[in-house]
């Protein structure tokens, strides 16, 4: 078997390609890789609390790596931080990085250029199935996800907070994809077929956030948006509250 790591954001598209990828006999995925704001102790983009994430892996029965950069990390930081970080792992015989990308080519030739130079390689177990597919598939499988960032741009303050289910993909607008692959609203998985039990918490308050644009190119905007207008525009999050 290859040994992998594989890169959790904590939400749903995470899940189900964590989901396929335990059921390929071809890897044993070693480790969960997630970055956090080293600031503010919270998921990247998703804004999701340290202490549920570790909650996650517990659950998961994966051992949890921490990846400390910066709010918002120049590409530099962010590429020097990653790199010592697979480094690290290559030691312990980790050869593959996996991925829940599913239609965004850029940054998965990005992904792998970079993956290449370090002697990994990219595995992505959902790209390029229909993301409409994709979802039924997640609540078919007895997931359960609750939106915890929205991008205004495509999205008002009514969409956060909300589990998702068949209501919520009925409420999207027709231009927002619905497994928000575009950076239109990110989720956390709190329960469904790779965990031993569902993570608790509460909902908070709705906090909304609108970011400097950075005076450098930064690895890392707001709910994770490649867009150059991404910072036109301001995001709603709900806090979660462990339990």
């Amino acid at each position: 078997m290859k040994k992998a790591l594989f890169n959790w954001s904590s939400g749903k598209d995470s899940a189900l390609a964590l989901y396929k990828i335990l059921q390929n006999p071809d890897f044993k995925i070693e480790y969960l890789l997630t970055s956090v704001n080293h600031q503010f102790q919270r998921i990247s983009m998703h804004g999701v609390r340290v202490e549920l994430l570790e909650q996650q892996a517990k659950s998961i029965g994966i051992p949890l790596e921490i990846m400390q950069i910066p709010e918002m990390p120049s590409m530099e930081v962010y590429e020097n931080v990653m790199q010592q970080t697979l480094e690290k792992l290559k030691e312990k015989g980790i050869t593959h990085s996996v991925f829940g990308d599913i239609f965004l080519e850029d940054l998965r030739q990005y992904r792998e250029d970079k993956l290449a130079t370090i002697g990994f390689e990219g595995v992505f177990p959902i790209w390029k199935i229909p993301t409409k597919d994709l979802i039924q598939e997640f609540i078919a499988s007895g997931f359960k996800t609750i939106v915890v960032c929205v991008n205004e741009r495509y999205l008002d303050q009514s969409f956060v907070g909300r589990i998702i289910d068949q209501q919520f993909i009925d409420d999207l607008p027709e231009n927002v994809d619905v497994c928000g692959e575009n950076g239109e609203f990110h989720t956390f998985c709190f329960d469904g077929p790779i965990f031993q039990k569902p993570i608790e918490f509460e909902t908070g308050e709705i906090v909304y956030r609108k970011y400097e644009k950075p005076k450098q190119e930064s690895s890392n905007t707001a709910c994770d948006s490649d867009d150059s207008t991404a910072y036109d525009y301001g995001f709603w999050y709900c806090d979660l509250i462990p339990k």
